[in-house]
């Protein structure tokens, strides 16, 4: 029993850390960048600034997407059917669109500098994804009649400048190949803790940077569409590329544009699936071997059972039943004991984490019941599939050497 509830216990805290891993991360990704990324196709990666027009007919056509019909691959068990297609339709459609412009310039104190690159976005910015990162401060204050020069900037820059909430700090850029410096008020710190972001970004209002580029309130440099469902990503980003976009824009998923971290998470679904695939074979091998004591310690019970007719299938059946009752407590004991400390690092987080290489402090938690239901299931029908071998033992079992046996 201990076995298996030991062997049950690190499958379940084995899926719910993996499965927090994966929701925390991408909900920070998503929670900065939105789903899907429209931006002119000619952009370089040199921060190059090239404008698109916010106010054209498409702005208003991708926010009235709704669900989309579309056509996917026939699949049996995971497995494509070749040439056989079904028709489906997204969870959702689009939630919200935020245009941004991202800007490269130099944040100065009095003591240091550092190199920033910022992201202006405007009061339509779905701030309630951004929140949930603001550490110390506020969100920026945007102006009615004028523009906000608030700056909401990461705890790692902030911690290498030795900058506060509430600091005045000078903004430098370069436009047409002149210098402009611009005063800033800190309105708040962040932290995502994906250091990628966190080293660099710094957020403004959308109207400071058009303002300091010259360019009217229509031009930005992308949009950020936010999904009512994740799952739909994929779909929407080529409808909206291929249906809706005049050819000269671009639309790719947030999971094209950084990969990296994406194939990370997947390969977590590896350690997942060896982990699982171990537990359930030391409780087979442990169920296998607590059988074969079983039965050669009733090795008389089996040959007077025998001597008085039951045949070799009920026999083994008797060990069975007792094989599962044993099994139907380690699972119970098992399912005890893996909740509660999973609830218990997600209330009290308890097991912490270098965020420099995991990207969050704590070990996440997030506990999914079907999951939790498939796992007991399996492991139990696995479990006495392969206990069937063991049984077969009593065959060989004969009453005269069984009532001999001592």
């Amino acid at each position: 029993m201990a076995a298996i509830a030991v062997s049950l216990t690190v499958m379940i805290l084995t899926t719910a850390i993996i499965s927090g891993f994966k929701k925390e991360i991408t909900d920070k990704i998503f929670g900065f960048w939105g789903h899907i990324n429209i931006t002119d196709s000619n952009i370089n990666r040199n921060f190059e600034l090239s404008a698109i027009n916010k106010d054209d007919t498409y702005y208003n056509e991708i926010q009235e997407i709704k669900q989309i019909e579309y056509q996917s691959d026939a699949k049996i068990l995971g497995f494509p059917l070749e040439g056989k297609v079904i028709d489906k339709v997204t969870n959702g459609g689009v939630k919200g669109v935020h245009p941004y412009i991202q800007l490269a310039a130099l944040l100065s104190t009095k003591e240091n500098f550092h190199g920033v690159l910022l992201k202006a976005v405007g009061q339509d910015y779905d701030w309630q994804r951004m929140q949930k990162f603001i550490i110390d401060g506020t969100k920026i204050n945007y102006q009615k009649d004028s523009v906000s020069n608030d700056l909401l900037i990461s705890k790692n820059i902030a911690n290498k400048l030795n900058i506060k909430t509430g600091d005045k700090v000078v903004l430098s850029f370069i436009r047409d190949n002149v210098q402009i410096k611009k005063r800033f008020e800190v309105c708040g710190i962040y932290n995502t803790g994906l250091e990628e972001y966190d080293k660099r970004f710094g957020i403004v209002d959308l109207a400071k940077i058009q303002d300091i580029l010259g360019w009217p309130s229509s031009d930005v440099q992308g949009m950020e569409v936010v999904l009512d469902d994740v799952k739909d990503m994929d779909v929407i980003s080529e409808y909206i590329y291929y249906e809706v976009l005049p050819q000269k824009y671009y639309a790719e998923t947030i999971r094209s544009k950084f990969p990296s971290i994406f194939e990370w998470l997947n390969l977590q679904d590896i350690n997942e699936k060896i982990i699982i695939q171990l537990m359930v074979l030391v409780a087979i091998i442990n169920m296998i071997t607590v059988l074969l004591i079983l039965i050669l310690e009733r090795t008389q019970m089996i040959g007077i059972l025998k001597s008085l007719g039951m045949n070799n299938g009920s026999i083994r059946k008797i060990f069975i039943y007792n094989a599962g009752y044993i099994i139907f407590f380690g699972l119970l004991f098992g399912n005890i004991l893996g909740i509660s400390i999973a609830w218990l690092q997600k209330h009290f987080q308890f097991i912490q984490l270098d965020e420099a290489n995991y990207y969050l402090s704590t070990a996440p938690i997030a506990i999914n019941g079907w999951t939790i239901l498939w796992l007991n299931v399996a492991t139990l029908i696995v479990t006495l599939l392969f206990l069937i071998i063991p049984t077969m033992l009593v065959s060989r079992i004969t009453p005269v050497k069984a009532l001999r046996f001592e």
